[in-house]
């Protein structure tokens, strides 16, 4: 999917998979935009990360948690976002920065922005632009709540964005108590949007020959994930509310007590209450507990009697027993527990790379696996995520720019 005037480009920079043939320039900072740049270079492509000169992404000054190395202080939550990148550094204001990424757009199949809408624009580097410069280009644009429309252009925050988008209204323990989710989940699901919109325009590129732009938000991440709860209101005009640990169209669905500690389940069928009920006692055929509806509508009532039969199990006694009976069951891990788990490493979930300054260190992994039809798994070999500007040198050789004044 090269472009035509496109060059061959180093063994290092390329590897084989499902986007190896693609190049992607990523401007984003923060998260949303690095979450879909990395998404793209776990599938091989050959991914470009663009940063300021002196500081960079921001986030490689986001922290505490900080890994002190060698050349100084390094940012967990950089390495979070960046693997399977290289960096170079670009003065975007300067004419020689101007010319690298000029010539950039020209070699490449993707470029990925989160500039404030119109920021492109004003560097010089508008949509017609990139579409004269390279006609097969696919553009990713993310914004707050979207580029257009009566608050077009308004800069957004994750934590912003799930309370201007709803999600901090339906979590946390009780209406009264909107709650954020643990991550940045507005950035990585715009993050994901984007990649996915990519991988689409790519594909439509093969039949027109044409690139073009795709749009995503953070608003747009939060509502493309109300699921269940926004038919609830688009439909049946009701306003979710907070519930807490339970489920709100399925019960007992959520976080029950044990003699010992916590655990989950999931009666998510009928045939399921069939077999738990009567293993824990609980009435199987009364009112307020014969079917979904009514355990839903009579739910404090069943919670309760479900609290009461597990309070005599210790955890490990009541988690046998729940597999036993086939009820879908677990516990509530901390990442510790998750990430010296054997399933979870079994996934892939967990990766090794070797840092420039911090040596060997562990990433969470990518969540896809490729299979060929013989059952072959392709596996990428990841690289850690780059020092500041670590491939300016390698990038600029490769573009014929090296002998030219820096750009940086």
């Amino acid at each position: 999917m090269s472009t035509p005037d496109q060059t061959s480009t180093p063994d290092l920079a390329s590897a084989p998979g499902p986007l190896g043939d693609i190049t992607v320039i990523d401007l984003t900072r923060a998260l949303a935009g690095p979450h879909a740049g990395m998404m793209l270079g776990d599938l091989g492509a050959r991914v470009i990360k663009v940063e300021t000169p002196g500081h960079g992404d921001d986030t490689r000054g986001w922290g505490p948690p900080f890994v002190d190395s060698p050349d100084g202080p390094v940012a967990t939550y950089f390495l979070s976002c960046n693997r399977n990148k290289e960096s170079i550094t670009l003065d975007l204001k300067s004419a020689p920065g101007v010319a690298a990424l000029t010539e950039l757009v020209r070699r490449s199949d993707v470029l990925l922005e989160n500039f404030r809408p119109g920021v492109l624009d004003r560097l010089g580097f508008t949509l017609d632009r990139l579409m004269e410069l390279n006609p097969r280009l696919v553009v990713l644009s993310i914004s707050g709540f979207g580029h257009d429309g009566p608050e077009g252009g308004r800069p957004g925050y994750d934590q912003i964005a799930q309370g201007e988008g709803g999600l901090m209204s339906m979590t946390g323990p009780d209406p009264e108590t909107p709650t954020k989710v643990g991550v940045p989940i507005a950035d990585l699901l715009s993050g994901m949007y984007g990649a996915y919109g990519v991988l689409a325009a790519l594909h439509e590129r093969e039949r027109t020959g044409k690139g073009g732009q795709v749009r995503t938000s953070l608003l747009a991440g939060i509502v493309g994930v109300h699921a269940f709860q926004g038919t609830r209101w688009t439909v049946a005009k009701e306003i979710p509310q907070a519930e807490g640990p339970h489920h709100p169209s399925i019960c007992p669905y959520g976080l029950f007590h044990a003699s010992d500690g916590i655990v989950q389940i999931s009666v998510g069928s009928e045939g399921l209450w069939q077999k738990f009920a009567p293993a824990f006692d609980l009435p199987l055929s009364e009112v307020g507990f014969a079917t979904n509806a009514e355990r839903v509508r009579n739910g404090r009532q069943v919670r309760a009697a479900v609290e009461e039969a597990f309070s005599s199990f210790t955890t490990a006694t009541l988690l046998a027993r729940l597999t036993e009976i086939g009820v879908p069951s677990g516990q509530v891990k901390n990442l510790e527990q998750v990430y010296s788990w054997d399933q979870t490493r079994s996934q892939g979930l967990v990766i090794e790379v070797d840092h420039p300054t911090l040596g060997t260190i562990e990433l969470p992994g990518p969540p896809l696996r490729f299979f060929a039809g013989d059952g072959a798994e392709w596996k990428r070999e990841h690289r850690s995520p780059p020092l500041l500007g670590q491939h300016t040198g390698e990038i600029l050789d490769w573009l014929g720019l090296a002998d030219r004044e820096s750009p940086a």
